[in-house]
């Protein structure tokens, strides 16, 4: 029988109980969300337990941009924030209150670089030549991620027409924009703004435009995940063009599952991108489902050393990259060593050059009938209206006469991308490997205004001048583990889902995305 003060004592404890955890509820529900690192799953698994609102979010974020881009530790990152970002906030908190998430991306604030059109908001290409431009329609990616739910929060800065993959510095933007991991190095270039903003949490996740390497550079320099798809996965149009034969956009992230959320939105065919015909065939259902642990054991990955190994080689990249390796392959996988033969003789053949700047700058302008802001590159040039570092490009890219579709030196790389396609997928089949890896930079982020130095830059060969997708991911820090390095995974067109199986596993096994330390204010 229980006795009558033990059953007391029982329902005083169980009150006790019920109390705590009721104030541990309300002081949970009173806490500000934390948004320094957050997630796409965190933010929207808070919507779903009411502790968080769209409008706070973008709140939040938009306090960030304003305390900490041009002001305290100045990154300078933002050329400008959506104006109509808080509006479009409550907008959405009305529609979840009746319906739930709007899409995928449901109220998740996003940073787009300069160079894709935004209805309302000035495109520039961080020219000054374009201040003030406000295109008539979304670029493609913008309406996609827009329709997913998306707030385009704010424009990021970008190198110049996305000319250099070395720094991130415009005519439209006083000032270099700042690597968050240490303010004296630079982002690398061009996507560098999305990179930093995306890195010290600006915005949730960033969209990134990739010629040779801007995607996947800044990415590596600010511990970011980056993915440059398949040539024709993904669409380009109502981006402002730097090569049509090359450029690819797409996702830098925090994480290869917030990276590929947005990459499920934006991949498919688009009418207005002719090199995207065969992207719904070549699609996967959804790239989410190869989140999934394990895909290292057992995989055959190949070490690409003509990506990377050369005289100026970082012995920290290098000693950073050998554990990488050595940590694929405590999870099971099996590590060659990756070779084309014959890649110097297809180099060899290139003959003549192949500027296509003007060309397709000039036709993307033209189809802006009215609307566009300028017409020509000898417009820029008499307008004076560039930073000094861009104007010898734009005066080479003036001078050129030939089309590229008349131009010999344009057919003649062609032929060798074409030599080059082939003799990469004969080398993966007949090594058996899914990917190829290496450092995806051979140096450390140099300091802002050097550019003697090593570079280090290894995204400009493989994967644009194949075509075939490539994804960084981080792999560690150097200079005191200070300062972010990344690995690269190369595979076949269309392997983007078995390039995130691996990218994933290692991510999740190693861990080493961190958030950058500010100074004190």
């Amino acid at each position: 029988m229980t006795r009558p003060y033990s059953l007391v004592a029982s329902l005083l404890a169980a009150v006790v109980s019920i109390t705590t955890a009721m104030t541990a509820a309300a002081q949970t529900a009173r806490r500000p969300f934390r948004i320094e690192e957050a997630t796409i799953v965190q933010i929207h698994a808070a919507f779903k337990a009411k502790t968080l609102t769209c409008r706070a979010l973008t709140k939040a974020y938009l306090d960030r941009i304003d305390a900490l881009d041009k002001r305290g530790p100045a990154i300078n990152a933002i050329i400008l924030v959506n104006p109509q970002a808080l509006h479009l906030a409550d907008s959405l908190d009305r529609r979840y209150a009746t319906g739930g998430q709007t899409g995928p991306l449901h109220c998740i604030p996003m940073i787009v670089k300069d160079n894709f059109e935004t209805i309302g908001m000035q495109t520039t290409a961080g020219s000054l030549a374009l201040e003030g431009w406000q295109p008539l329609q979304d670029a493609t990616m913008v309406r996609q991620i827009k329709h997913a739910g998306a707030i385009v929060l704010a424009k990021s800065n970008l190198a110049e027409w996305a000319f250099t993959p070395y720094e991130t510095v415009s005519s439209i933007l006083p000032g270099y924009t700042h690597n968050p991991y240490a303010l004296d190095r630079v982002t690398a270039g061009s996507s560098g703004g999305t990179a930093a903003a995306v890195a010290v949490s600006f915005g949730v996740v960033g969209l990134g435009t990739d010629t040779g390497n801007s995607i996947r550079g800044p990415s590596a320099h600010q511990a970011l995940v980056g993915i440059r798809s398949t040539m024709g996965l993904t669409s380009r149009a109502g981006v402002i063009p730097l090569n049509a034969s090359a450029d690819v956009a797409g996702p830098m992230a925090r994480t290869v599952a917030d990276a590929v959320a947005v990459f499920d939105v934006v991949v498919g065919s688009d009418p207005d991108d002719a090199v995207t015909a065969p992207a719904d065939a070549k699609r996967s259902a959804s790239y989410a489902s190869f989140l999934v642990r394990g895909a290292l054991k057992g995989t055959r990955i190949g070490i690409l050393r003509q990506a990377y190994e050369r005289p100026t080689l970082d012995a920290e990249v290098q000693r950073v990259f050998e554990r990488a390796v050595a940590d694929m392959r405590a999870q099971g996988a099996i590590i060659v060593e990756a070779r084309v033969d014959s890649l110097d003789a297809i180099q060899r053949r290139q003959q003549g050059g192949c500027n296509r700047f003007k060309a397709d700058l000039e036709r993307y302008f033209a189809a802006r009938a009215s609307n566009a802001p300028i017409k020509t590159i000898d417009e820029i040039l008499r307008s004076r209206k560039y930073h000094p570092t861009v104007e010898q490009r734009l005066r080479d890219a003036s001078q050129v006469a030939e089309m590229p579709e008349s131009s010999a030196g344009c057919q003649s790389r062609e032929r060798v991308r074409s030599a080059l396609r082939e003799a990469v997928t004969q080398m993966m089949d007949s090594l058996k490997i899914d990917a190829a890896i290496y450092p995806t930079w051979s140096n450390p982020p140099r300091l802002i205004g050097d550019l003697n130095t090593p570079h280090g830059d290894n995204s400009q060969l493989f994967s644009p001048s194949t075509g075939f997708p490539a994804i960084t991911v981080p792999m560690g820090y150097t200079r005191d583990n200070r300062l972010p390095a990344g690995v690269s995974f190369l595979g076949r067109p269309w392997s983007e889902g078995r390039l995130i199986q691996l990218v994933y596993d290692y991510e999740q096994t190693t861990k080493h995305r961190r958030a950058p330390v500010l100074p004190s204010r």
